[in-house]
């Protein structure tokens, strides 16, 4: 009989290592390749991105022919990754690259800054904690400049957390942090950078030591911003001026009570389960309330709570920005579970993304083997068209992933670390089997893909000039990544002489021509959409 005694040893706990790098490789991953830019953030910042590699301005981004106010740092970085791996990738899988660059650095600088908060044996949590955040999951694996802004808040965090220690380290990776943030997010996420300073300076000791690290940490920041601000006035001063307003109208609004009250009620789901396991350590350690291990991330985690309700509109990415500080704060409560809340949170974990991987097999085999039969009907109902395929290699993935999951389950040791590891890599299976087996039936749905080719088949070879009208930044991005077409604003005098105009709305009045000396040639929409009409008129 074979015996295979590292199949019945199981993982070992806490997991460290190439063991942990690899998980979170896997989680990082997956779901960044094999699908077209989707609607929304992540078609705008691929097509920014696509316009700088292809040529364009690398002081002011732009997106598909008109000025695109948004700091740099992060196209920069899908440009560079784009040239490197376009060759062997679709360009827009090697332009999205760049986020699992950044979500990777953050679960660095979190597994660090854990390590030096809360010791060796918790390093692992904070990341694992991260990774297994259902808000992050789908923002981790988008063209997404606030991840730039993530990985900074966790290097900022971790610099605090070093500066008793070495003090030179500290204010290095907190002028890296700072300057990225500024380049890569703009002004407000950085503020609460800022704003933490005195924090860090008065938690710490010996304070003098501190002053000069966070001073050290200020003007590194200002020597790396300095050179892009300095050559965006010298080269575009229009765009630099509308840089500036961009980024301080936000700041223009007045605090709400109803944005801090939308945001608290948005992380109930959004940071779960690092939010209660955050206020479950909050409790534990409530006799101890000055310890810099709680302070550091608590600090942080309300001053960047007071600027997104002072600053943005409730919405789950800028409340990105929170999760790096709770999962800091959640480590100690996600390990010291009382036996009974602990064995509940392993089976819920279990059980939820075992139901959820079986779902996930279910849906595969309607899509690729038309099995059972209904809910195969259902599929091709809601994205018309859709042709499922069974591709060798992804079942062999998914099984893999599978039967890992089953041995993981089955042979994980007793450890404070077993609930937290099942719901992470439970998580990361789902998400796994996801990306592999279903994503092109989403990817089907939610690329412009369809609609960008059948514009650019009714139009001419080379029209002479083509206007919008409605279009959003992902559309109007779509079609000059898709089909190499950057329409005019028909508002403008230059675009209201051309001769074709494209319109979208899901309202008659939206989709009509402007008047009688208009014809209608074309009109369609996404796959599946049907609100969201398209409409090409010739004048």
């Amino acid at each position: 009989m074979l015996n295979f005694p590292a199949l019945r040893q199981g993982i070992r706990l806490p997991p460290s290592g190439w063991m942990l790098a690899g998980l979170l490789t896997l989680y990082v991953l997956a779901g960044l390749f094999g699908r077209d830019p989707w609607k929304g953030e992540d078609a705008i910042h691929i097509g920014s991105a696509w316009q700088m590699l292809s040529g364009g301005d690398w002081l002011a981004p732009m997106l598909a022919g008109r000025p695109f106010h948004e700091p740099p740092l992060y196209y920069w970085s899908a440009a560079v990754s784009g040239a490197l791996f376009g060759g062997i990738l679709p360009v827009h899988d090697a332009l999205r690259l760049a986020s699992g660059f950044w979500v990777a650095l953050t679960l660095a600088a979190l597994y660090y800054a854990g390590r030096e908060l809360h010791g060796p044996q918790h390093a692992a949590a904070a990341p694992l904690l991260l990774a297994g955040t259902v808000g992050l999951v789908l923002h981790a694996h988008d063209a997404q400049p606030m991840l730039v802004a993530l990985a900074a808040y966790a290097g900022s965090i971790g610099a605090g957390a070093l500066m008793a220690r070495k003090a030179a380290l500290a204010g290095l990776l907190y002028g890296l942090s700072l300057a990225a943030c500024l380049l890569g997010a703009g002004l407000a996420p950085s503020l609460p950078l800022l704003a933490i300073a005195p924090f860090a300076w008065y938690f710490s000791r010996p304070r003098r030591q501190a002053a000069h690290t966070l001073l050290l940490g200020v003007l590194l920041a200002a020597l790396l911003v300095a050179p892009w601000l300095l050559a965006l006035e010298h080269y575009h001063p229009g765009r630099l001026n509308a840089w500036l307003n961009t980024e301080l109208a936000p700041l223009r609004t007045p605090f709400s009570l109803n944005g801090l009250a939308s945001f608290s009620s948005l992380l109930l789901l959004f940071a779960f389960p690092t939010l209660p396991l955050a206020l479950w350590s909050l409790w534990q350690q409530r006799k101890q309330p000055g310890h810099p291990a709680q302070l550091l991330p608590l600090t942080l985690f309300f001053l960047t709570l007071l600027l997104l309700a002072w600053a943005y509109r409730p919405r789950e990415i800028p409340a990105l920005l929170l999760l790096p500080p709770l999962a800091l704060l959640a480590t100690p409560g996600a390990l010291s579970l009382r036996r009974g809340a602990a064995n509940a949170f392993d089976w819920f974990a279990m059980s939820l993304f075992s139901l959820l991987a079986l779902l996930v097999w279910v849906a595969w085999s309607a899509m690729a083997l038309d099995f059972p039969p209904r809910l195969a009907q259902r599929v091709v109902e809601l994205r018309p068209g859709f042709n499922g395929e069974f591709k060798l290699l992804h079942f062999a993935l998914a099984l893999a992933v599978s039967l890992w999951w089953l041995w993981l389950i089955l042979t994980a040791p007793r450890s404070p670390y077993r609930s937290l590891t099942h719901w992470s890599l439970g998580f990361t299976t789902f998400w796994l089997l996801a990306t592999t087996l279903i994503l092109p039936w989403f990817d089907y749905g939610r690329s412009y893909r369809p609609v960008a080719e059948a514009v650019a088949q009714a139009l001419p070879a080379h029209p002479s000039c083509l206007a919008e009208r409605g279009l959003s930044p992902g559309q109007r991005a779509s079609l000059a990544y898709f089909s190499n077409l950057s329409p005019l604003d028909f508002t403008t005098p230059t675009g209201r002489q051309c001769a074709w105009l494209l319109v979208v709305g899901d309202q008659t009045h939206e989709l009509s021509a402007p008047d009688a000396r208009w014809q209608l040639v074309w009109q369609g929409n996404r796959p599946g959409e049907r609100r969201e009409k398209f409409r090409l008129f010739r004048r």
